[in-house]
């Protein structure tokens, strides 16, 4: 039985493939991971006293006491928020969605936006509120 020993040109492997899609991954966290860590200052509404174990990792979308919608920290349209969602949705199916209401809020304005969602097909989203102190 001969051994044969492999030469580093006997290895024709492309490293291009695999720096492409290292490349796309890093672009998608890039834009991403923004939208999931930031917010707006709202005057959030109390309610409870202790505090539920959310998910950190989810989007944050704030409705300010005007009715002005954002997406983490910038202002866009009901509608544009939705498609945002749908496409970051297309790179994490388990995607979960935290809607921030400010206290003077409109409640119709929160309520739409998590019918839109609903309506699209986010099944995971849920409302920020602040502990109650009974102090």
């Amino acid at each position: 039985m001969t051994r044969r020993r492999f030469r580093a040109s006997d290895v024709n492997m492309s490293l291009t493939p695999m720096i492409d899609v290292m490349t796309t991954l890093l672009a998608v966290f890039m834009v991403t991971t923004p939208m999931l860590m930031t917010g707006i200052d709202i005057d959030l509404p109390r309610a409870g006293t202790s505090s539920l174990s959310g998910n950190d990792h989810a989007i944050q979308i704030s409705i300010d006491a005007q009715g002005n919608y954002y997406l983490s920290d910038q202002r866009l349209p009901s509608d544009e928020i939705v498609k945002r969602a749908i496409a970051m949705r297309g790179e994490n199916p388990n995607l979960a969605i935290t809607l921030s209401g400010d206290t003077h809020a409109d409640y119709g304005a929160v309520m739409m936006m998590m019918g839109k969602l609903k309506d699209v097909g986010f099944q995971r989203v849920g409302l920020r509120t602040q502990i109650y102190d009974k102090k």
